[in-house]
């Protein structure tokens, strides 16, 4: 094999590793997704806590960087604060050795052992990658997916492992391979070049993985060939020091990008984290190399894939050890070098958390925006309560707050458009793309919502303007819709935020018994208007206001019917048959419901002289 050819293999190894870590990765993000969201919500301040959170949520996902990008993506949504963050980002070092230990599996000698040889690559690849593309091509539940990914995923990283080694086999004993072998003897070369290869491969698993191909490489051809240079322990540590710094410069990029404070706070807290740790080690470990604690034997000895395995998950447990009882220093340290800005406090804070590095977790990213779009509907529902207010007492000073909140609505469905239309692309389960599609459709419901309350408020503003009132009759009709109105927002608002179809099923009735007493009341009004007990402009502006709180009602019924389609076919494909055949009284529990309401307020609605 020609030099040019295994560089080429190498390569090409590299890309396949490289790519099986992102399929295995993936598929155990989609198929742990709901347990990841359990985990991550129950995270306290108890640093403790926070760090074995962060070693499971990255043992899960197999990247220490998707969990800091994870964590920064909650501390936005306001999940988690500054120090729980800390305290996951802590763990996520650890977490991150997993992936180095899962290679060791490549060096297996399985001999005559049959367990061993059950694990070892060469036998599991191939079963791995039999199993997913089954599971990929012949299963048709979207459950399936997750699975077949990881075991693709795995397949595909021992077999880039595989043309990796080949590809440094020919290439052991070259002069340019024991040139860069002795550059790495210098162990500030090391610690360049572990930092530098990390940046550029934006992975540090990746890097240790590489660092362990050649590693092993060389140990196998010293076992034949005793004047083979070797990668040693004292030029293998440098480098996965350096390994841990560049994981630094991949945080820092991903947290000073349209984050938050605090998450610019929390890549602050992993720099220092891993810098302070990457010192101290490399101080202890040059003063027992110096000292030839171990023997010296152990540190020119040839190191092989597992033994940078367990020296980097030592080496990680080690330093959160000595760490955690300083993250509260950590903290402040954080704080002091990115200040808080003197501006104003924003608006609605919970309708800023959907944030597209989300997507990293699509389960978690759906639990954000389903958590966004119910603060959403909070404040169109309150919103609209005043808007009903000033309707009959005018009161100027209310307007600013009202305009206020209805622009951060707009801003939040624009927001809200954007990301979940960039959500649909990522999700993986049936349930999940439902649930997407639901939220997609209620974002425009609640804003329209928002819309009514302003428009409640201009009608407020004629009457103000035109020095005229509703008549006494008039102000006790609109006490009792708005009442009914008001009451079917919070029961739309309790079924979407409790996610509950049997709340969502009481929506219908009332805003059937909406509808009627609008009808009443349109009548009623009219015959005012022609005996000339109300002027024109009131009557006008009447039934404009009956127009908005019947409209209101109707959103109301709109999102009940997509919340209830989302497990249910038949509403699925056609909405107009589902509301027609209940309509139509057929449903007992329907009926009875339409009957009480219509005791609770079309009664008092006709007892009105």
């Amino acid at each position: 094999m020609t030099i040019a050819t295994a560089i080429i293999q190498l390569l090409g190894g590299l890309a396949m590793f490289l790519y099986g870590i992102e399929v295995m990765g993936d598929g155990l993000k989609n198929s742990s997704g709901a347990a990841l969201k359990r985990v991550l919500e129950k995270v306290t301040s108890n640093v403790f806590m926070g760090v074995l959170t962060g070693t499971l949520v990255t043992a899960v996902i197999q990247s220490s960087t998707a969990t800091i990008v994870l964590t920064v993506a909650l501390i936005g949504a306001g999940v988690l604060n500054l120090k729980q963050a800390a305290s996951i980002v802590m763990g996520a070092n650890i977490g991150t050795t997993v992936t180095a230990q899962i290679i060791r599996l490549g060096s297996i000698d399985a001999g005559d052992n049959w367990l061993l040889w059950l694990f070892d690559t060469d036998t599991l690849a191939p079963v791995a990658l039999l199993a997913g593309i089954i599971l990929l091509m012949f299963v048709k539940k979207k459950s399936a997916k997750p699975i077949g990914d990881i075991c693709i995923g795995f397949g595909v990283l021992f077999i880039g492992l595989d043309l990796m080694t080949n590809g440094v086999k020919p290439l052991i004993g070259t002069s340019v391979f024991e040139s860069f072998l002795v550059f790495l003897q210098n162990p500030l070369f090391g610690i360049l070049f572990g930092l530098v290869l990390t940046v550029i491969v934006q992975s540090s698993s990746a890097t240790v993985g590489m660092l362990q191909t050649v590693a092993a490489a060389t140990a196998a051809a010293a076992l034949t060939d005793p004047d083979a240079v070797v990668i040693t322990f004292s030029m293998a540590y440098p480098v996965i020091m350096g390994i841990n710094l560049g994981t630094c410069v991949t945080t820092a990029m991903v947290c000073s990008i349209g984050t938050s404070k605090d998450a610019k706070r929390t890549g602050v807290v992993h720099i220092a984290f891993n810098t302070i740790g990457t010192i101290i080690f490399m101080i202890v470990m040059t003063i027992m190399e110096q000292n030839a604690v171990f023997g010296a034997e152990f540190w020119s000895a040839s190191v092989d894939s597992g033994g940078i395995a367990n020296f980097q998950t030592v080496f990680n447990l080690i330093t959160a050890i000595v760490l955690i009882p300083f993250a509260g220093w950590l903290v402040k340290i954080s704080t002091l070098i990115v200040k808080d800005d003197k501006e104003k406090p924003q608006r609605h804070p919970e309708l800023y958390g959907l944030d597209e590095k989300l997507y990293i977790s699509p389960t978690v990213a759906v639990a954000e925006a389903s958590k966004s779009v119910s603060a959403m509907a909070k404040i169109a529902k309150e919103n609209f309560a005043k808007g009903c207010k000033q309707l009959v007492n005018y009161d100027e000073s209310m307007n600013a707050d009202i305009d206020a909140d209805e622009d951060c609505l707009d801003q939040f469905a624009d927001l809200s458009d954007r990301f979940l239309i960039g959500l649909s692309k990522v999700v993986e389960t049936e349930s999940e793309d439902r649930q997407v599609d639901m939220l997609m459709q209620c974002v425009p419901n609640f804003e329209r919502i928002g819309d009514y309350a302003t428009n409640l408020v201009e009608l407020g503003q004629r009457l103000h303007k035109e020095n005229t009132t509703f008549s006494e009759m008039a102000q006790k009709e609109l006490d009792i819709i708005c009442s009914a109105v008001n009451e079917i927002l919070d029961i739309t608002i309790i079924a979407f935020e409790t996610n509950n179809n049997d709340t969502a099923k009481a929506i219908e009735p009332l805003e059937e018994v909406i509808d009627d007493m609008v009808m009443i009341l349109r009548d009623r009004h009219t015959k005012r208007l022609k005996s000339g007990a109300c002027s024109v402009d009131t009557g006008l502006v009447f039934m404009e206001a009956l127009t908005y709180l019947e409209r209101a009602s109707d959103q109301c019924s709109s999102i009940a019917v997509m919340m209830l389609a989302r497990d249910n076919e038949s509403i699925l494909q056609n909405h107009y048959d589902y509301l027609r055949e209940i309509h139509a009284g057929n449903d007992a529990a329907y009926a009875d419901e339409k009957d009480r309401r219509r005791e609770q307020y079309i009664k008092p609605l006709k007892e009105i002289v």
